[in-house]
């Protein structure tokens, strides 16, 4: 008799009424900015038998970076949920997203570490070439040093061509 005196207690204790969880579908919706089983929205409805008490504020979140799950979460009761998204394709920016141009592709160096070089300098009334060795590798548009006097403290120029490079802030 004493063993069934505290039902009573334990069925007063449990929540009389549970979330909603159309509520919950909607709110994810919202959050997310597209329906669900479409892409960028939840993969499937929350589980209509999940049994969740009712939460007057529910709060929504990115479960990471990747924005792969929502986290639906209340702070009093306590309880957390987490609702999977369909991917969006990373090949495709969001709607409203910076568009981020490719990564330039490496150009094949025309002069390499070794190689003699002529260093010039062009300007109205006047014109300076010298010759030095190339310190390392360099693409046509590339800045590299040239050591010119033997000192190896070298001096920038910009690879035009193979064996040629102009100083910078001249023209060719």
């Amino acid at each position: 008799m004493l063993r069934f005196a505290a039902l009573p207690l334990l069925l007063a204790a449990a929540p009389a009424s549970f979330q909603d969880t159309a509520l919950i579908d909607q709110a994810v919706q919202n959050f997310t900015g597209h329906p669900v089983g479409v892409e960028g929205g939840a993969r499937t409805p929350v589980d209509a038998r999940l049994r969740l008490a009712a939460c007057p504020m529910v709060s929504l979140n990115w479960m990471s970076d990747t924005h792969d799950a929502v986290v639906v979460s209340c702070t009093a009761p306590a309880w957390k949920i987490y609702v999977p998204v369909i991917s969006v394709p990373r090949a495709m920016p969001a709607a409203g997203a910076p568009v981020r141009a490719a990564a330039p592709v490496a150009a094949a160096p025309v002069i390499k570490r070794g190689d003699p070089v002529t260093v010039s300098a062009n300007a109205a009334g006047f014109a300076i070439t010298r010759e030095g060795v190339a310190m390392g590798d360099a693409a046509p548009g590339a800045r590299f040093l040239v050591d010119m006097d033997g000192s190896r403290k070298g001096v920038q120029a910009v690879a035009i061509a193979a064996g040629q490079a102009i100083l910078p802030g001249y023209e060719p």
